[in-house]
């Protein structure tokens, strides 16, 4: 009897183990299709790319031949009035950290941003996410220290530190902290480290990938990057007419834009938000409809008002034009958000992704943009659905109505214009009133 009930014992705690074994087994593989379905995050900044030189915008006569960015347009949302900061460096701070300029000190070209900020990497990190998280391409967020984009909580960073390059085929390449000379076109070089960087992933990922494109020096790309035809590449005939040259640029990102989504899995690419952004608007030399000096390094819709397309896992809206207001800053809590963090906005961020789904939906009753010295010494801006107020460091002012005149033709401040309707001046005293909040 005693060896009987011993032996009836033994079997009931091996079962016993076994099923706990499963069980834990199967918790983990729980725990594991949880993790695998939380979708990557790609980020594409084009650089100096305004509404005028891109398609599916009502802005400018020649447009580059942009099928890749078109096909994310046909299956997500473009986005009509998102605000950027006028140069690069402000608009990569805010969005980085999700702070206008003025809190960042990051409020020109060739500031520092303090190593000190937390970066979205660092609070993807923080929230323990689970994303691996790379910066591939420009940083110009530092006086080209090598150290700087780890330090701020990047995890892997290759590309250009500073602000361009002297050629796109001669220039140099910081990747694990080291500078090396590369002779590989740029936009060519950071797609190849895109596809290889993400092609060494194992869990979710978050990838910023800045093409230095289309920023100068103008130049023919390779021939087989572009379809502006057949173009002297002498400098005299570039500096004659750099339009063609520029678009010749945005189609050559394009190309390498579709070879990296190419590259990867059809199940990776379900599983994946895909992001593109100008970081400013379009140089004065190439700029189309907006008059030159309201372009990039101005507080002018040319300036400051740039595409955004997002498409790919969760975006449910297809082919839609979305006009609700958003700020570049947007971009932090909208990213921490895809990545699971339950928040609806942080600093001078708002997430918008309920955008992806639901038409009609509002984060922002103002967007806000600026550019200076520093923080008391600046051109900013601030507008609402209807109208914008801009002050400038000169002491000077404007007003304008951008649904009768969206490129600001019209200072309704000039004396001409003057008193204001009753509905421009509350709308005035609004946006004077929200400024005045921001700053506190």
């Amino acid at each position: 009897m005693k060896s009987t009930f011993f032996k009836l014992l033994f079997i009931l705690i091996v079962f016993c183990s076994c099923s706990n074994i499963e069980e834990v087994s199967i918790n983990e593989n729980e725990e594991e299709q949880t993790v695998s379905t939380k979708p990557n995050i790609l980020l594409i900044i084009a650089d100096d790319m305004g509404l005028d030189a891109t398609p599916g915008y009502s802005v400018g006569a020649i447009q580059p031949n942009m099928p890749n960015l078109e096909s994310l347009m046909t299956n997500g949302i473009t986005f009509i009035n998102v605000w950027s900061s006028p140069l690069c460096s402000p608009t990569r701070a805010g969005i980085i950290t999700g702070k206008y300029g003025f809190r960042t000190g990051v409020t020109n070209v060739g500031q520092t941003l303090s190593s000190s900020e937390q970066s979205i990497q660092r609070y993807l990190d923080d929230m323990n996410s689970g994303y691996s998280h790379a910066v591939i391409g420009k940083w110009h967020l530092s006086n080209r220290d090598v150290n700087h984009p780890n330090e701020i909580g990047v995890n892997e960073y290759a590309g250009v530190l500073g602000g361009g390059v002297q050629s796109y085929f001669n220039w140099d390449l910081v990747e694990n902290m080291q500078t090396a000379s590369s002779t590989e076109y740029t936009t060519t070089k950071f797609t190849d480290l895109a596809i290889n960087w993400v092609d060494s992933q194992d869990k979710p990922w978050f990838l910023w990938l800045a093409y230095n494109a289309p920023h100068t020096p103008f130049h023919l790309p390779p021939n087989e990057l572009h379809n502006q035809g057949v173009l002297p590449a002498d400098q005299a005939s570039i500096d004659a007419n750099p339009l063609p040259y520029y678009l010749a640029m945005i189609e050559a990102m394009d190309v390498e834009i579709g070879r990296l989504l190419n590259a990867m899995s059809q199940e990776e690419l379900d599983n994946t938000v895909i992001i593109f952004v100008g970081d400013n608007g379009t140089p004065n030399q190439v700029v189309q409809t907006y008059q030159n000096r309201r372009a990039k390094n101005s507080v002018y819709q040319g300036g400051i008002n740039v595409p955004m397309v997002i498409s790919g896992k969760n975006i449910t809206r297809q082919g839609a034009k979305e006009s609700a207001l958003l700020g570049t800053t947007d971009l932090f809590a909208t990213i921490a958000g895809i990545a699971g963090a339950d928040i609806t906005d942080i600093h001078d961020s708002k997430n918008f992704s309920a955008m992806f789904s639901i038409s009609g939906v509002s984060v922002r009753d103002y967007v806000y943009s600026e550019i200076g010295d520093d923080a008391n010494n600046l051109d900013f801006t601030m507008r609402d659905n209807t109208y914008k107020y801009i002050s400038f460091t000169n002491g000077s002012e404007a007003f304008y109505n951008l649904i009768d005149d969206p490129l600001e033709t019209t200072n309704l401040l000039n004396a001409n214009q003057l008193p204001l309707s009753s509905e421009a001046a509350l709308s005035k005293n609004n946006i004077e009133a929200e400024l005045i909040k921001i700053k506190q």
